[in-house]
């Protein structure tokens, strides 16, 4: 349920019923125990290859980025590879064909493959708030949800996060109805968000990070409404792995989360150097300036960069309320189904506590 970067090629639309037809993607913790399968010290030495497949290559899944490039993945015995799968329905089909042992996207992405029959877990929350705003020249009127009525908003191609957060906004926060409100998505490329604000097609565009600090920077646009604000804290991304991995591995599970929980307690407690360190490390295309200031929006300024990776049921209800009022799924699952959350209990109650 998120957006693509700027900087990587758009990805192709997909309607719903195309995505329910692919069969369904600070402390630092000592490692508490050594793999089973790294029983001997020469073994122990070697790190597991690991692939996670995420949604897009975004700037707000920086705690897999953080725990690579900080190196907490290689100290709980992962080797991690990460690729992106090209759009927030493309992630769950890598994890379920085998390709890949963790999915990160939106959550939504494992209700509509249990629906199709998938065995998926969710395991570890990955964003924990919507990092998302709406930009728009200075001066614009924009201050409140119900000013979108009657408004122009530039998007990204459906499905994406940018149509469905401020769809969900305005019906669930706002009391009213898009379409019966004169809202009009204009749904663009990637990239294109921006230039769409300018020229005046679009009365005001949705972005997530880098696009903000990018349209701030370069074409002098200001972020005019947090979406933040007004829907508050869920699991929006989540990783996610097939039932039988925890089934037949539960170490590397435990692994994975301890890394994350590792990861996310550094990004808070350092000021904003590790953010910084992974993301320059991962998006070698954008400047440090926009990484640092979309380090202030995501960590300081948003619920979107989680304290510890436990995904509640609370958060998880708000979760599924949000995609289903916003269209990413057509019905929900419950908590005690589709998630375990004792890997992420555990990891987050060793952060601290070295051994």
């Amino acid at each position: 349920m998120h957006t693509e970067n700027p900087t990587r090629p758009a990805a192709p639309a997909l309607s719903f019923a195309s995505r329910r037809t692919v069969v369904l993607g600070t402390g630092a913790a000592a490692l508490s125990a050594v793999f089973g399968r790294l029983g001997s010290p020469a073994l122990a030495q070697a790190a597991i290859p690991v692939r996670v497949t995420e949604a897009i290559h975004l700037g707000m899944y920086v705690s897999v980025y953080a725990a690579k490039h900080g190196g907490f993945f290689r100290k709980h015995g992962l080797d991690v590879t990460v690729s992106s799968a090209g759009g927030i329905a493309l992630a769950v089909p890598v994890v379920l064909s085998g390709n890949a042992s963790f999915a990160v996207t939106g959550a939504g992405m494992s209700v509509n493959a249990a629906n199709e029959g998938a065995k998926l877990v969710n395991v570890a929350k990955i964003v924990g708030g919507v990092a998302m705003w709406a930009v728009a020249k200075p001066g614009s009127p924009i201050k409140a949800i119900g000013d979108f009525r009657g408004k122009t908003i530039a998007t990204l191609r459906y499905p994406s996060s940018t149509i469905q957060t401020p769809t969900f906004a305005m019906k669930e926060r706002g009391g009213f109805e898009p379409d019966k409100a004169g809202v009009r998505f204009l749904q663009l490329p990637n990239g294109a968000q921006a230039q769409a604000v300018l020229d005046g097609r679009a009365d005001v565009a949705t972005m997530f990070e880098w696009d903000v600090s990018i349209s701030k920077q370069q074409f002098n646009l200001e972020p005019v409404f947090s979406f933040s604000d007004i829907i508050g804290p869920l699991s929006w991304t989540t990783a996610m792995v097939k039932r039988d991995l925890i089934d037949k591995d539960p170490k590397l599970v435990q692994a994975f989360c301890d890394a994350i929980a590792e990861a996310q307690a550094a990004l808070h407690a350092d000021g904003n150097e590790l953010f910084v360190k992974a993301s320059v490390a991962e998006f070698s295309q954008v400047s440090e300036a926009v990484i640092r200031s979309a380090a202030d929006n995501l960590l300081r300024r948003s619920s979107a960069i989680p304290k510890n990776p436990t995904i509640s049921k609370a958060e998880w209800e708000a979760d599924m309320a949000f995609e289903l009022a916003g269209g990413a799924i057509r019905t929900t699952r419950p908590y005690e189904e589709m998630v375990d959350n004792g890997f992420a209990e555990r990891a987050t109650a060793k952060v601290g506590r070295p051994s």
